[in-house]
């Protein structure tokens, strides 16, 4: 078995990790205000506590469904404890991100077409509606994975009962979970990971209808704004990604706080859209752990470019930032996007 697996052929791309534990949390996002919550989406579900676990949702009663047709051979191959990796104080495994099956080995090769099909079944359970899945295959292509089967899933716990676990789904430029609340206080589960090789720019890329929405946003600033909310440079990939830059003095970007109200509408239409792939029980979560961790008049966002002289038609990355919360997305040379949304300890 192994947990540290070549990544799938990507020019610039490698499995990656991303430390949650590592990211500050009074530096991630508090990110949504009451108004914002409210309108980002028709209800908001109350965070589950510790002590007081959700009820099994479909995917999260597939993913027991599923658990009981492996076989010991199988369950020895891609089922890891809980806090495997984090023994001796390192990073739980199931919270790393992968640019490749999480531990090694793919779906075709290891399950049967039932299994699969129970895989395919419980990944669009977690997933909005077959628009989502469309998108989030990319159309059918899977990216460097190829299909379906050329992704990878894995196991951390015990999903038969009542003890944490966390099924983990990845493939080339994509990292999803579905973990039944297990892991407190973190929406999706933990950091999730996705992207697509077509140039961010292109409407050949899957999530150019993002970067469009973004653009919009930036359109509907006034000059000084707009000087106020670019960056020279780039925001970093990967785990450099999910670092929470807020505590830079003076902090980066536009202030959620600073715009008029058509404008916030704007970013709150932003926010609305980067959920709508996912299900309604996750997107619930996030915009709960936003407004708890103080409102998206906490958030900031940011416009990068490789150069001063670059034209604004062609971002190299944008990002949203608040305490508890980084949604760091890269469009050039193609689309990264690196999630990650936590309450406060």
């Amino acid at each position: 078995m192994n947990s540290n697996a070549a990544p799938q052929t990507c020019p610039e791309c490698s499995e990656t990790v991303s430390p949650m534990t590592g990211l500050a949390r009074r530096d991630f996002i508090r990110a949504v205000s009451v108004m914002g919550g409210a309108a980002l989406l028709p209800s908001v579900a109350k965070a589950a506590s510790a002590d007081k676990p959700r009820a099994a949702k479909p995917a999260e009663s597939l993913v027991r469904e599923f658990f009981a047709t492996l076989t010991d051979e199988q369950k020895k191959a891609m089922v890891l404890p809980w806090n495997h990796g984090a023994e001796k104080g390192g990073l739980a495994t199931r919270l790393k991100t992968h640019n490749a099956a999480p531990l090694g080995k793919k779906l075709g090769e290891q399950f049967t077409k039932p299994q699969q099909d129970l895989i395919r079944t419980t990944f669009k359970a977690i997933l909005s509606g077959e628009d989502a899945y469309e998108r989030i295959s990319r159309k059918g292509t899977w990216d460097s994975s190829g299909s379906f089967e050329g992704n990878g899933v894995a196991i951390f716990g015990d999903p038969t009962g009542k003890e944490p676990f966390s099924w983990v789904f990845a493939g080339h430029h994509l990292t999803l979970r579905c973990d039944g609340n297990s892991q407190p206080n973190a929406a999706f589960g933990g950091p999730m990971y996705y992207g697509h090789s077509a140039q961010g720019h292109s409407e050949a890329n899957v999530y150019n209808y993002q970067t469009r929405q973004v653009m919009s946003v930036f359109d509907m600033l006034n000059a000084p704004q707009q000087k106020q909310a670019v960056i020279v440079g780039a925001p970093s990939d990967g785990v450099a990604a999910l670092k929470a830059k807020l505590v830079a003095q003076p902090p980066t970007g536009i202030a959620y706080a600073e715009l008029d109200q058509s404008q916030q509408a704007l970013v709150t239409g932003v926010m609305r859209t980067l959920i709508s792939p996912f299900r309604q029980e996750d997107g619930d979560e996030v915009m709960q752990l936003i407004k708890t961790n103080g409102g998206m008049e906490k958030v900031r966002l940011a416009f990068y470019k490789e150069n001063a002289e670059k034209g604004n038609d062609r971002w190299d990355a944008w990002r949203l930032e608040g305490p508890g919360f980084v949604w760091n997305y890269r469009v050039l040379p193609h689309v990264h996007c690196f999630v990650n949304v936590v309450g406060q300890a």
